[in-house]
């Protein structure tokens, strides 16, 4: 089996730029949700498209699990079982803290929900990379016209990062918690150094 990483985060938090960095560094499978396959394409439009509008909590976690499902079944599983190591921008815990924390649907709901979608499959390492509100902010302010997510709100996205910490303080042997407001190379020398720790060996 591969090793299997994943980046978590909030808006604006420079995941997707580490986990396409440790993917490239590695010569991994990069992947990301939702949307990181043909059909998982269609439901993140639906899920981040402003015109959806309000979506049922339970709705939208249910979308959420539906792309995991998939995606895990035809790109995620296949990858590590021929021994490829996969990095995936966004897993379980971006459920958990967006409609467990954030939409006030429950952690534990959305934990069986997704535990049920992925047949059980965790990380070996969730690198978490946190910034501050301002930071966030002063981020998506030249990035264009936000999503759906994006737009929720203030009070939705502290929800969300206290979820997170959450998170990784229940769970310190698999989730290791990084400053992510610095420039990407020196945010990118915290997570090498994060990984290089848990993993001292090749694979």
């Amino acid at each position: 089996m591969g090793r299997f990483v994943v980046f978590e985060g909030g808006e604006a938090s420079g995941k997707s730029t580490q986990a396409r960095l440790l993917a490239e560094r590695w010569g991994a499978t990069f992947t990301f949700e939702p949307g990181d396959t043909a059909v998982g394409a269609r439901l993140r439009e639906i899920l981040l498209d402003p015109a959806t509008g309000n979506l049922d909590p339970r709705a939208e976690a249910l979308l959420m699990a539906a792309d995991r499902a998939h995606h895990v079944a035809t790109t995620i599983l296949p990858a590590l079982h021929r021994g490829r190591d996969v990095v995936c921008d966004r897993y379980v815990g971006s459920s958990i803290a967006y409609q467990g924390y954030g939409r006030g649907f429950g952690a534990d709901e959305v934990a069986h929900l997704s535990d049920f979608a992925t047949h059980g499959l965790k990380p070996d390492l969730v690198v978490l990379l946190q910034v501050p509100h301002a930071v966030a902010a002063s981020r998506l302010a030249v990035a264009g016209a936000p999503d759906r997510l994006e737009a929720a709100g203030d009070e939705f996205h502290a929800r969300v990062a206290h979820g997170y910490a959450a998170l990784a303080a229940a769970d310190p042997e698999r989730w290791v918690v990084i400053d992510g407001s610095g420039t990407v190379g020196e945010v990118h020398q915290q997570v090498q150094a994060a990984v290089d720790a848990r993993f001292p060996e090749p694979a």
